[in-house]
């Protein structure tokens, strides 16, 4: 089957045609007839030569001239308007400057032109639609099917196309449509395509053109700082150079002044001489004469003194004495340095570790170069903002550079929820952002260690921590199996704790022992026993040093050493906490009772240090006493006889924390200890928390809690 066409078409609608031709199948061929480049006639003959435009059926009407050449209206209108042509009725054809008569009629009664008109015609008739006919049957419109992809005459293929079998077994349902129609739509898509192309490239134009402009201004603001940094130790040369020229001016100026002086006695000294030598003529007397001689004699031998200068000549620069010339130029050699990257914004990545509310996250940038290799240096100006999804707030971001090619953006997200993360290198995103991440509500241990039980790695009712900060040592007092478990801290995430030794004494026999802290002054611990009603010191390594009690401690269950080594005890059965001296002597006591009669402590659960050796007593509230037992003020005092508190400790950073046991829930809690605000809680949702006890913090921040409820001990980050 072969078909063709009898008219002329448009290139752009010819190479469309082309393209579909290539993809027909092998028994079909179109055969097309181009004559006319559109672009290249039109831009020949049916522009007019004065502006250029192109002729129409308006204003741009062509007419024509006597001189057989074609303006169109406009033009002539313009030409007609001036101030001579109106006074001698002629001007001159732009194209010849032959001299033209103007009609009586004006510009309108020049004839049109008759060739052009036909030739924009003809043209108008090239760019009508055209609908594509067999060339066997010529009143069968070509038709089009899009699943084969290939133009057929629908009387030449008997009307069974829509049965061809594409697959051996399978059957499909194919589309077709008139060959005319497919033409245009392929044709919009092109333009479209082509369009987003052109769309594309000029929006990488723009930014590299963007690029090359922040080049160039970087690069004058390197230039400003170069000059003004070296004319700084050119102004710092210049200031030696005349601190030099001065120090050796004055020194030239005290010689000459010694000099001087010199040489003014010595003026003195010779006008005497002369003047007692010029009346020596007119002398008769042998006895005087014999006295000048005298004189002049003794004068001779004082002269010798003044003949020897009293100062030197000698005055030099020196600048090799030293290494000052060699210590600048190295010096100058290596001051300042220009810095520049390959880092390539597009191919860098942003990954966000493991995040929760209220706690530091980390999201990890790497950069890469063009190639995709790993870049190996800092340096690169990287910003980054985390916007809530929520309401789309801003979080506070600082940005690390861990000058090995990776940064870190930290930042720590006020609540749970929706989060995103933008980070631009240069001012141009990076290829991972925006990056959506969720910053969960809970905040979980990072790892529990222990259970029920007797052997190396279980506990028995464990009541107590203490934290050696020296070699970060922890110490747990395992009350049920009446033991003090020594554990260190490691790296790992997995196990941090690995299991040293147990501590045992006939102290802890009686599982009565409810308290345990470490003195750092003796570097023993302390544990306190309600049965026993005294409270024991033990070596670091478990050996008895001594014991103490008193006649007022009943049932001293918690215990805390403070600065200096005093030991406050709390006493739930005598409602008092006792502050004993490092010699285990009573020192003094805050009474339960205050003003009013009204009971100053509930049910006592934990004792805690805070700074200037504050005294913290946490029952179901949080009360502060000065070191010297005065109240100073209560926190959390919304808390009181809702729940009640088991463990509480200070940190470094002006943290306070307690363990909290409510109705149906036990958790962390988060205070700044200056304002007494609460800031978070740590819920432990995934290992819910049962009677958690004693807390210490580390000076990593994290906190190491015993759950007594669960027989283990669970480590969480708290900033």
């Amino acid at each position: 089957m072969s078909f063709s066409r009898q008219v002329n078409t448009p290139r752009g609608l010819d190479e469309f045609r082309s393209q579909l031709g290539r993809k027909m199948t092998t028994m079909s061929t179109l055969v097309e007839t181009v004559s006319i480049n559109y672009e290249d006639f039109t831009e020949g003959f049916l522009t007019c030569g004065t502006c250029l435009c192109t002729y129409d059926g308006g204003e741009r009407c062509p007419k024509l001239l006597p001189c057989s050449h074609t303006i169109c209206r406009s033009c002539l209108e313009s030409m007609a308007s001036q101030s001579g042509v109106r006074e001698t009725g002629t001007f001159r054809c732009p194209i010849c400057r032959e001299t033209i008569g103007l009609p009586r009629g004006g510009v309108v009664a020049f004839p049109p032109s008759f060739l052009v008109n036909q030739l924009l015609d003809l043209i108008s008739r090239q760019r009508r639609e055209v609908v594509p006919k067999c060339s066997q049957h010529v009143s069968q419109e070509l038709l089009f099917c899009e699943t084969c992809d290939c133009v057929f005459c629908n009387v030449c293929t008997n009307g069974s196309h829509s049965n061809i079998v594409r697959d051996v077994d399978t059957k499909c349902e194919h589309t077709v449509i008139p060959f005319s129609i497919a033409i245009k739509r392929m044709s919009e898509i092109l333009l479209y395509k082509a369009h987003q192309c052109i769309g594309k490239l000029n929006e990488a134009y723009e930014n590299v053109l963007t690029e090359m402009r922040k080049l160039d201004q970087n690069s004058d603001h390197a230039f400003e700082d170069i000059n003004r940094t070296f004319q700084e130790m050119i102004n710092v040369v210049d200031r030696r150079r005349q601190e030099l020229l001065s120090l050796a001016k004055k020194m030239r100026e005290d010689k000459r002044r010694v000099l001087q002086e010199q040489l003014d006695i010595i003026e003195t000294e010779k006008a005497k001489v002369e003047m007692d030598c010029s009346g020596l003529q007119y002398q008769v007397e042998v006895r005087n004469i014999t006295k000048k001689i005298s004189d002049l004699s003794e004068k001779i031998d004082s002269v010798v003194s003044l003949q020897e200068p009293r100062e030197n000549c000698f005055i030099r620069y020196e600048h090799l004495h030293n290494s000052a010339v060699e210590d600048i130029q190295n010096a100058v050699n290596e001051f300042g340095s220009i810095r520049t990257s390959k880092t390539f914004p597009s191919l860098c990545t942003a990954t966000v570790g493991k995040c929760s509310a209220n706690l530091k996250t980390v999201a990890h940038v790497t950069t890469y170069d063009y190639n995709g290799h790993l870049q190996k240096s800092g340096g690169d100006l990287v910003s980054a903002e985390v916007v809530r999804c929520e309401d789309g707030t801003n979080v506070p971001t600082r940005i690390v550079d861990n000058r090995d090619g990776t940064y870190d953006a930290l930042f720590v997200p006020p609540k749970g929820g929706s989060y995103l993360l933008r980070v631009n290198i240069f001012g141009r995103p990076i290829k991972s952002t925006p990056l959506e991440f969720e910053a969960s509500s809970h905040i979980n241990p990072l790892c529990i260690y222990g259970c029920r039980g007797v052997d190396t790695h279980q506990f028995t009712q464990p009541v107590g921590v203490a934290l050696n900060v020296a070699d970060n040592k922890v110490f747990v007092l395992d009350t049920g199996n009446g033991r003090i478990k020594v554990l260190s801290q490691n790296a790992c995430t997995n196990s941090p704790f690995t299991f040293n030794a147990h501590l045992t004494d006939k102290s802890l026999d009686n599982k009565a022992c409810t308290g345990i802290a470490l003195n750092q002054t003796s570097h023993s611990l302390l544990v306190s026993n309600w049965r026993n009603r005294n409270v024991t010191e033990l070596s670091i390594n478990g050996e008895f040093v001594r014991y103490f009690s008193h006649r007022d401690l009943l049932e001293p269950t918690y215990l805390s050493v403070n600065s200096k080594g005093e030991i406050i005890v709390a006493d739930n059965t005598a409602k008092a906490v006792f502050v004993f001296h490092p010699s285990g002597k009573l020192r003094s006591k805050i009474e339960s009772v205050c003003g009013g009669g009204v009971p100053r402590f509930g049910v006592v659960g934990a004792i805690g240090i805070g700074p200037n050796d504050d005294i913290i007593v946490a029952d179901s509230r949080i009360q502060i006493f000065s070191s010297d037992g005065n109240f100073v003020r209560e926190i959390f005092s919304e808390g009181k006889l809702r729940g009640a508190y088991g463990g509480v400790t200070y940190d470094q950073s002006g943290n306070l924390l307690a363990t909290r046991v409510e109705k149906n829930r036990s958790f962390i809690q988060v205070f700044d200890y200056a304002s007494g605000t609460f800031k978070f809680a740590i819920d432990s949702n995934d290992a819910k928390l049962k009677r958690p006890s004693a807390l210490v913090t580390t000076n990593d921040f994290h906190v190491i809690v015993v759950d007594l409820g669960n027989d283990c001990i669970k480590k969480y980050r708290y900033v």
